[in-house]
């Protein structure tokens, strides 16, 4: 990952070449665009689309519970039996036109409640933590008989993430935490190495790059990841200027943090709902960026883990097993919950205290990869899932 900032740090033409990269967009002629984002830290699914219709609900989540649709800060109805997060009102915009779907219940094959661990199993799409030391999206950008091919694929992050870590090169861009050079010094740059091809392409493309992702606003005072609404919603206006850039990347990952609730985490008002009004507004951002290419988009909104059912001692949740997952796009199948809910009484339990998964994240992975981005299910079997016999594809995920 590269800036002008970089460049201009780099003491001399040795520095300098270290720090630009080799890869430049691909062209494609596809219009399809895949967001992944990942919530890291477990996100509480059983806030973001509860359960209201479940008898069992009110009990176990106490005063963490959200009230019914209808009532003052109550959930937004997405069908009989589950609400969206007042805060997630963009969300529900697009969900009542039929461009948003949950999949709840849903959870990766991990069980042993490590972030660390956890977001290992999520983005290296294998059943155990450690096992494969690249990432499924990464898998799925070349393999033979795959439809992606050479295309790019693009990190908003200072590091690579594992999910997008592999054989296929892709790129990483986030915010500089240096100030702006002054354009004098660019310009002098720029006819310094007018004569070499190499430093002044590369040159050239950095500065692309971060035209690309200002935009009409400035991004300098965002710093490190991503926490506030304010950052998340910048971060996604610069994912979707990349995404519609001439020759730019079809696919992005974009990663926020902070939805580790221990204590305090709130109902319809509170630290919770804060991080999804975040959420939301990014996610609105994204859309309206997009403009016509939001009608063959999917953004995929994932966690490592969920959250326990009960509430802990301190108003909060600690780390549990299955939770929600959010799609929606235009060419989200939408308007609907896919969910084999499990219940919430003590015998449903997963160990006695989380939600029990019941749906499996790389089956909703194999759906979106299928179905929209055209992965062949021998590829998404051999190579980008392997040994996933056990998660099946989630089938009518994407509008036909």
């Amino acid at each position: 990952m590269v800036t002008r900032r970089d460049i201009i740090r780099s003491a001399g033409a040795g520095a300098i070449a270290a720090a630009l990269p080799s890869f430049v967009f691909a062209k494609t002629e596809s219009t399809s665009r895949f967001v992944l984002v990942i919530l890291r830290g477990a996100a509480d699914g059983m806030s973001i689309a509860a359960p209201y219709g479940d008898s069992d609900y009110p009990r176990i989540r106490g005063d963490l519970a959200l009230s019914p649709p209808g009532q003052d800060g109550g959930a937004l109805k997405l069908d009989g039996m589950f609400g969206l997060h007042p805060s997630l009102a963009g969300v529900f915009e697009e969900y009542e036109k039929n461009q948003a779907l949950v999949v709840h219940a849903i959870a990766s094959p991990y069980r042993e409640r490590s972030h660390f661990d956890g977001q290992d199993v999520l983005e290296n799409g294998g059943a155990n933590a450690g096992l494969l030391r690249d990432g499924w999206l990464n898998r799925a950008l070349g393999p033979p008989g795959s439809s992606l091919g050479n295309e790019s694929a693009i990190a908003m992050a200072v590091n690579t993430p594992l999910v997008l870590r592999g054989e296929n090169e892709v790129t990483s861009w986030a915010p500089s935490q240096l100030p702006d050079a002054e354009e004098s010094t660019i310009r002098r740059l720029q006819d310094l190495y007018a004569d070499d091809e190499f430093f002044a392409t590369r040159l050239a493309q950095a500065i692309k790059s971060q035209e690309i992702a200002d935009g009409e606003q400035s991004m300098d005072r965002m710093r490190g990841r991503s926490r506030d609404a304010k950052q998340v919603k910048n971060m996604m206006l610069a994912t979707s200027r990349f995404l519609t850039a001439d020759g730019g990347p079809r696919i992005a990952v974009v990663e926020t943090g902070g939805w580790d609730t221990h204590q305090n985490q709130g109902n319809a008002t509170g630290a919770l709902a804060n991080r999804l009004a975040g959420l939301d507004a990014g996610l609105v951002a994204l859309r309206d960026g997009l403009g016509s290419t939001w009608s063959d988009t999917v953004v995929a909104v994932v966690t490592e883990f969920g959250r326990t059912a009960h509430v802990n001692g301190t108003r909060g949740t600690d780390h549990g097993t299955a939770t929600a997952a959010i799609l929606l796009g235009g060419a989200v199948n939408g308007g609907r919950v896919v969910a084999d809910w499990p219940g919430l009484g003590k015998s449903d339990l997963y160990e006695g205290r989380d939600l029990t998964p019941t749906a499996d994240t790389r089956g909703m992975f194999k759906g979106i990869l299928a179905d929209h981005l055209a992965v062949p299910g021998s590829v998404l079997e051999n190579s980008v899932f392997p040994n996933s016999a056990d998660a099946p594809q989630m089938r009518d995920l994407i509008r036909a």
